[in-house]
């Protein structure tokens, strides 16, 4: 199994799965087709053999579409045998009571799933933390 490494558009995400179980989807998903977007991700989620898997969502915007997958996404991973402890982090700007409350949903939905709650002040925060990681 290989990493999944797609750049980020206009219209989707930045997105880096490793192996190691440390995943990251980041920026903007708005989509034509999440389907090309999301049916290499959800090979790897059921493939991955990571005893631990952190998955940071830090999605400034994204369509029902990708809610759709993104919860799906995370399902898979729940479900994965080889994966014993599993860490959502979900980035959010402050005040935005929506993607929160879509936050405990998914979390509700997982059996091993643990949510962390990461709460930048603005979208200005969110793209440092992109820069950051994209340089380290």
């Amino acid at each position: 199994m290989k990493a999944v490494m797609i750049k980020s558009t206009n219209y989707s995400p930045f997105i880096c799965f490793n192996q190691d179980g440390n995943l990251l989807i980041e920026g903007k998903s708005i989509p034509k087709d999440s389907n090309s977007i999301f049916l290499p991700l959800f090979e790897f989620a059921s493939q991955i053999r990571a005893d631990k898997v952190v998955f940071d969502i830090n999605l400034e915007y994204f369509n029902t579409a990708t809610t759709k997958r993104l919860l799906k996404l995370i399902n898979i991973i729940d479900n994965n045998s080889n994966v014993l402890e599993f860490i959502v982090k979900w980035h959010h700007v402050k005040d935005d009571t929506y993607s929160i409350e879509l936050a405990n949903i998914f979390e509700e939905c997982q059996q091993k799933a643990k949510f962390q709650y990461i709460m930048h002040n603005s979208f200005k925060e969110l793209y440092k933390l992109k820069i950051q990681k994209q340089l380290s």
